[in-house]
């Protein structure tokens, strides 16, 4: 066989050599060799394929191989020597076929029979967004363990909850804690389908239109640990819904962390003293000595917005390219790895913030005692009474007004004050309205009672135990 005097993938064609700063430009190693596993993976799988098409013989394929695992090892030993080695490879694929040769002389040149990069690189992608969303619901599903914990042991704490940033009605703060909890069970959802939407093998895809040689997709897929195969070539080397269906639920995440951050920071501020901060997870002031800053909250509410960009980049990258593979699509990696690594860093972050915190429980209570949150409560007192609830409303707006003019609690009024304004009022009006009447009366599936809230934790706790999310082929 002739020697190549070119180690490039596709230098035959070439006259003059590229220039040089375009040659740094267009290379993708330095990000793409994260897919170094996945890469050596597929290149196993493809070397079992080439024998039944009779490409490598029974002792190649074992020699490759080999030569592939001595790879592997050396890379997860050595990273050094990937460095080094590396220098002067384009991409992830490129680098394995240097590798290759080195070990195998023209052998190594073989593997590569019938495949291309796009397809190659289509199925490393895939096989990384299976692992990588199994491994950030494993950091969701600790922070809904932490939120549990919380709520368990907050069962007894009274809250004012709030809209529109007023005290509104009473709740248990375990009622509030588990509304945070709900959203995250919801990224969980995204996250496996995602994970679905990835699960599909493209190898045989080859650059655009198919295989040649009669390749056996499915074998592949199967060594590969994916349950199907992509159903159109030209489809499976250009798309990267997967990728958009990662970043979408990478983003949801971001968001949710992101509103928990902000509550968080509320609670800790001496305004609100419902939550005291943990040492572990806050900052000092360089200039104020008494200041403890919610960093870490605030650091994590500050870097949604770059997962956020992640996906409006992906996107726009998407939109306007046309059928098949472009070169665009190498920026498909850098921002998802970027925002994955920054999700899974959030999430551990705020899991270990929100086990630390201890709760102002005092402050709590007294802020949901406020008699102005048993507001609803009495119009509802009055609906009992037979007054249809607009009435009802209205008329224990006036009792309000009326007891602002006085400086004092509307459940204090005197009772012939209370008939001046509806003769509906009896003696048992002060009486029937309390913060544990008004807790206990949101009895419903998904209220803020105490049995509901229980009933709530304890659905929360079955479905954590559920765990159904495909983990996918580890290299």
């Amino acid at each position: 066989m002739t020697e190549r005097k070119d180690d490039r993938l596709w230098g035959g064609r070439f006259e003059r050599e590229p220039n040089v700063r375009f040659d740094a430009f267009q290379r993708s190693f330095a990000f793409d060799r994260r897919l170094l596993p996945y890469e050596i993976a597929v290149d196993r799988a493809w070397a079992k394929a080439l024998e039944p098409m009779g490409v490598l013989t029974a002792t190649e394929v074992k020699q490759t191989l080999a030569a592939l695992d001595k790879i592997a090892e050396r890379a997860k030993n050595d990273p050094a020597w990937v460095d080094s080695f590396g220098a002067n490879a384009e991409d992830v694929h490129h680098f394995v076929e240097k590798a290759l040769v080195e070990e195998l002389g023209p052998l190594g040149w073989k593997l590569h029979t019938s495949r291309s990069r796009n397809e190659l690189i289509a199925t490393d992608f895939r096989l990384f967004v299976i692992d990588a969303a199994a491994e950030i619901q494993r950091g969701v599903e600790a922070l809904l363990n932490a939120f549990l914990t919380q709520a368990k042991a907050s069962l007894d704490v009274p809250m004012p909850g709030m809209t529109h940033m007023q005290h509104a009605q009473p709740i248990l703060l375990s009622h509030f804690l588990l509304a945070h909890a709900e959203a995250f069970t919801r990224d969980v959802t995204r996250l496996q389908h995602a994970a679905a939407s990835a699960d599909a093998c493209p190898m045989g895809s080859g650059a655009l239109a198919g295989n040649s040689f009669g390749v056996d997709r499915y074998a592949i897929a199967r060594e590969l640990g994916f349950s199907r195969i992509t159903a159109n070539s030209l489809d499976a080397v250009s798309d990267r819904d997967f990728a958009l269906d990662y970043l979408f639920a990478l983003t949801g995440i971001a968001t949710h962390l992101s509103r928990l951050a902000e509550d968080f920071v509320l609670f800790a501020s001496q305004d609100f003293s419902y939550a005291i901060l943990p040492d572990e997870y806050s900052t000092g002031s360089s200039l104020m000595p008494q200041k403890k800053n919610p960093d870490s909250w605030e650091l994590i509410r500050g870097k949604s917005g770059r997962i956020t960009g992640a996906l409006l980049g992906l996107l726009t990258t998407l939109k306007g390219l046309p059928t098949s593979y472009q070169r665009d699509l190498q920026e498909d990696k850098e921002a998802l790895f970027a925002a994955h690594d920054q999700v899974a860093d959030m999430l551990a972050v705020a899991t270990g913030a929100l086990a630390s915190t201890k709760f102002n429980a005092d402050r709590l209570r007294a802020a949901a005692s406020n008699p102005v949150l048993l507001a609803t409560e009495a119009a509802d007192y009055l609906v009992r009474k037979d007054i249809p609830f607009r009435q009802a409303h209205d008329i224990v707006g006036k009792v309000l007004r009326e007891a602002e003019k006085h400086g004092v609690s509307f459940i204090a009024l005197p009772l012939e004050k209370l008939k001046q304004i509806s003769t509906a009022f009896e003696a048992d009006f002060s009486k029937s309205l309390s913060l544990d009447a008004a807790l206990s009366a949101k009895k419903v599936p998904g209220g803020t009672a105490p049995e509901s809230v229980r009933a709530a934790i304890a659905d929360l706790e079955a479905r954590l135990n559920r765990k159904t999310i495909k983990t996918g082929a580890k290299p």
